[in-house]
């Protein structure tokens, strides 16, 4: 499909989705609102595989290309909230940093309670760090936290052994801004004073 033009690869997508059997065609405006729905409700970066699962239609390219209309919208609509791309592609509608925290002071409930994320910024501050290691220095408590903290996705888990292995994820490091290499990750961290020992 790359030896075609933008036109004539929107063409094909849309035929490929008539055909599938039992799903309607979708409007320009149902997907288009789907995929901001997605990028808003997620709180996480989005890949074109889940965009395209959000928008209704089965071509990649067409979800990633409403994420980028999304992203130019909103960047001349909004001053706070903005539509970021990373490579992959992968999209996350965010608020700007410089506006946390007013957005702080308003908002009802976190992310993740302050003691999952003092338990987060030790595994960031550590990594690699076992989970009996980690309950040793944070308390029986962190056991509940590794479970919060791989289901919003900033802790990827190995086993090494016997034992399980936790360290942080890229989008751990997208959604706090920090680098994706623990040694520079670790520098971050103690500039910011954001590492309870």
């Amino acid at each position: 499909m790359s030896d075609l033009s933008e036109p004539q690869q929107e063409e094909v997508a849309q035929a490929e989705q008539a055909d599938q059997p039992g799903r309607p065609k979708a409007s320009d405006q149902e997907i288009r609102a789907r995929v901001e729905a997605a990028l808003y409700a997620s709180g996480r970066a989005l890949d074109a595989e889940q965009l395209t699962s959000a928008s209704g239609t089965s071509s990649k390219k067409r979800a990633v290309d409403e994420a980028r209309a999304l992203q130019s919208r909103i960047k001349s609509a909004m001053s706070a909230i903005e539509v970021v791309e990373y490579p992959g592609p992968r999209f996350a509608m965010q608020l700007k940093a410089e506006y946390t925290n007013v957005a702080r002071r308003f908002a009802t409930k976190p992310l993740l309670s302050k003691a999952a994320l003092r338990t987060l910024s030790f595994i960031a501050y550590f990594q690699p760090i076992s989970s009996g290691d980690l309950a040793l220095r944070r308390g029986s408590q962190a056991y509940e936290h590794l479970k919060d903290l791989e289901e919003v996705g900033f802790l990827a888990m190995e086993r090494k052994g016997r034992s399980r292995v936790y360290k942080t994820t890229t989008e751990f490091s997208e959604y706090f801004g920090l680098s994706s290499d623990p040694a520079t990750m670790k520098h971050q961290l103690e500039k910011r004073a954001l590492i309870l020992r």
